[in-house]
């Protein structure tokens, strides 16, 4: 795996979490605040399981400047390849904006289970994203035999 692209977005461990914040009022927001921002502020583990409520299929190059699948060395607009991406649900905590990996965009619904992994972002760094809960599960499986 790759440096992670924010060395302040997940914790580390076999277990990694999204990494949030418990503002003093109690609510949970995305990503921990940093700086001023985070003064009173208690890093908070958000779950790794969540509902999808929402989402789209990015099918043209993001504006520039464009870092992420096909944009690192030796790479360039043509290999761009669509993604999808979404809103993901964490009951009680906060709703996260990710790409979405391991899924099709017609096996997308709307409550769908989903959970939170790591992946490749370019040719050397980790992003975070979410997974339909039997991809995720089905991989367990196939380490485990």
């Amino acid at each position: 795996m790759g440096d992670k692209i924010d060395p302040n977005l997940w914790s580390d461990g076999a277990e990694p979490h999204l990494m949030g914040g418990r503002l003093p009022s109690g609510q949970i927001v995305f990503p921990m605040p940093q700086g001023d921002a985070a003064q009173g502020v208690e890093p908070y583990k958000l779950s790794r399981r969540g509902k999808l409520w929402s989402w789209t299929s990015q099918g043209f190059l993001p504006k520039e400047p464009y870092e992420g699948p096909g944009s690192g060395p030796g790479e360039g607009p043509p290999d761009f390849q669509p993604y999808l991406i979404g809103y993901v649900e964490l009951p009680g905590e906060v709703i996260v904006e990710s790409r979405i990996v391991d899924a099709r965009l017609e096996d997308l619904h709307l409550g769908m289970d989903l959970e939170f992994c790591i992946v490749p972002f370019n040719a050397v760094h980790d992003t975070f994203a979410f997974r339909p809960v039997a991809a995720a599960e089905s991989a367990e499986e196939f380490r485990a035999a």
